[in-house]
């Protein structure tokens, strides 16, 4: 008897659902990008307990007729793929066939559907005992998935607890809403309604209702294109950051992914306006012909490969820096509406929560007045902002020398924090921050200067281990365009003789050392991010500290530098060198308007 054998089809089934679904959101991105498929405008998730129990997806697409149910829950059965040409021109959000077969596998199945002129509902138990009926004539299609993983228990053991399989379904249906705002989708769990968008093509009203009024307010449109590729979207002002690079949505032609290089770039656009370890709050689209990108790498297909990477890279890079650039970046010291600080987590604390979300959460004052100022129009789709008593400071576009207008300094509180004043209202400023970003650009603009070396009396040596020698001398030439000799001394020791000339003195060995330690760790040198983080930390050590006494005549040289900076509103850390109170907001807290 021959060894090798034709898989069984069930057992088929249940070994793809291992790459298909390995949790309930898996299963929900599936159903839901069918649906998208099948031209829907509403689509509904209804959830019990985070959908390990059940998720039924409901639309009013296209729907199927009796052979075509039956006929798509078979193995690479799909109506998105007719030949292999097509695989070089996918507009469809799935393609490969496999997904309803390995969702049935692993559970109980009741699919109900109509093209509006034959209805079908026909049940699936673990991908067998297949019952065919006949349904009514409502057009649409209603998948219901119960008891995932029933028959494959160690699958089921590893799903993770309620809350992070309901945090992953949410974070998945507000990256589809933000891709498709011209679809109507509501997302129930339990009973309770965790997202509701209106379907009417507006972003920003999606934006409105993931993030919350606060974060709406401080996003900017952005677009632009080349030959090759259309971005357009919304990107946010650098105070609105978050601690998760989830905050980063990526889309391209609709479909949500994930591509660490584009996110790279983005957030290189915003590293010295925020800190390390943070990431702003992003929406992009990115619209380009199917022929330059393949996503036919993984089977969620969430990655991506492009073909003119380079090319979108630099148009992404400039669009984002071009619009910071040009914004007013002082955060205001008001207190802020604690519900949007986490999209997901609010609407997670509704879901478990016994009691209705307006009573885990009450309503504060701030919160009631930043709702009227995002009422919407009768026509449901625009906003009308209150713009009186200037509760929104209008944005100018200025010369970079001008971003901030005029301080006045006034004195300083702690030994730390400059207190000045214009016309617009009362600033608060940080003076070791504020002489860090002016030290860093001055050191920046000499190092974009000067071209010139220093020849070292004393060569600095470096022991290495082997395989970190292989490396070194490998980039030998690398290291010496910008300004570091560095020969062999020996076995497995370099010797640098020369460092660029911008390197001040006291920072030359852990300068040195550092390019180093970078060639080593990315097999190159990266020499912007390099000499941004040399310019930082020479800035850093150059400018006075807190708790320095500083003069009044200081206080105004300080201020009237920081003005003429091309980003006076962060450290090279990304900390906020200045932050304000309109004299509006002082007026509130004191009760005069």
């Amino acid at each position: 008897m021959s060894k090798i054998q034709v898989m069984d089809e069930v057992l088929a089934n249940k070994i793809a659902a291992g790459e298909v679904v390995e949790k309930t959101m898996n299963v929900v991105k599936e159903l839901v990008e069918n649906s998208i498929d099948a031209g829907s405008d509403e689509i509904t998730i209804k959830l019990i307990d985070s959908g390990v129990k059940e998720i039924e997806v409901s639309d009013n697409g296209v729907g199927m007729d009796k052979d075509d149910a039956i006929l798509a829950f078979s193995r690479h059965a799909t109506s998105k793929l007719k030949e292999l040409d097509d695989l070089f021109n996918i507009e469809s959000l799935g393609f490969r066939g496999e997904a309803l077969p390995s969702i049935a596998s692993v559970s109980n199945v009741e699919l109900k559907t109509s093209n509006g002129e034959e209805g079908t509902y026909l049940t699936m138990s673990g991908g067998k005992d297949l019952h065919v009926e006949v349904s009514d004539l409502v057009k649409g299609t209603t998948i219901r998935v119960k008891d995932l993983f029933y028959n494959t228990p160690v699958r089921l053991k590893y799903l993770k607890n309620l809350y992070v399989e309901l945090a992953n379904i949410i974070d998945y249906v507000n990256k589809m809403a933000l891709s498709y705002p011209n679809i109507k989708f509501s997302l129930i769990n339990n009973d309770k309604v965790l997202l509701d968008t209106d379907g009417s093509g507006d972003l920003l009203k999606v934006i409105y209702k993931i993030y919350g009024a606060d974060v709406t307010k401080k996003m900017v449109e952005v677009s632009s294109e080349n030959d090759d590729y259309y971005v357009h979207g919304y990107i946010s002002y650098p105070e609105m950051s978050r601690s998760s690079r989830s905050s980063i949505t990526t889309l391209v032609n609709g479909r949500v992914i994930k591509n660490n290089n584009l996110n790279k770039v983005i957030v290189d656009c915003y590293h010295t306006y925020i800190p390390k370890g943070k990431f702003p709050i992003i929406v992009l689209n990115i619209d380009v012909d199917p022929i330059l990108i393949d996503i036919n790498i993984h089977p969620t297909k969430m990655d991506i490969k492009f073909s003119k990477m380079d090319t979108l890279k630099t148009l992404v890079e400039k669009m984002v820096t071009d619009e910071l650039e040009k914004l007013t970046l002082i955060p205001s010291a008001n207190v802020r509406d604690t519900r949007s600080v986490n999209e997901v987590s609010v609407q997670l604390e509704r879901a478990f929560s016994k009691n209705t979300y307006e009573e885990v959460i009450p309503k504060s004052e701030s919160y009631e007045e930043i709702v009227l100022n995002f009422e919407v129009n009768d026509d449901n789709t625009k906003y009308e902002k209150d713009i009186s008593n200037e509760e929104v400071i209008e944005e100018k576009e200025v010369k970079k020398e001008n971003r901030i207008k005029k301080m006045i300094p006034r004195g300083v509180v702690f030994l730390t924090y400059i207190v000045a004043e214009n016309e617009d209202g009362m600033y608060l400023i940080d003076q070791h921050a504020a002489a860090e970003r002016i030290n860093y650009e001055k050191t920046m603009k000499k190092i974009k200067e000067d071209k010139g070396i220093v020849d070292l009396l004393v060569p600095v040596k470096i022991e290495l281990s082997y395989d970190e020698f292989l490396i070194i001398k490998d980039n030998f030439e690398e290291l010496e365009r910008y300004g570091f000799k560095t020969e062999e001394f020996g076995m497995n020791t370099i010797i640098v003789r020369t460092h660029p000339n911008w390197v001040m003195d006291e920072f030359s060995d852990e300068c040195i050392r550092k390019a180093v330690d970078t060639v080593i760790e990315k097999k190159t040198l990266d020499f912007d991010q390099f000499v941004w983080r040399m310019a930082a930390t020479q800035a850093c050590r150059m400018s006075i500290k807190a708790n320095d006494y500083i003069s009044e005549e200081d206080q105004v040289f300080l201020l009237d530098e920081l003005r003429k900076c091309d980003n006076p509103f962060t450290c090279p850390h990304g900390r906020p060198t200045i932050i304000t109170y309109t004299k509006y907001e002082l007026e509130r807290m004191f009760k005069r308007s």
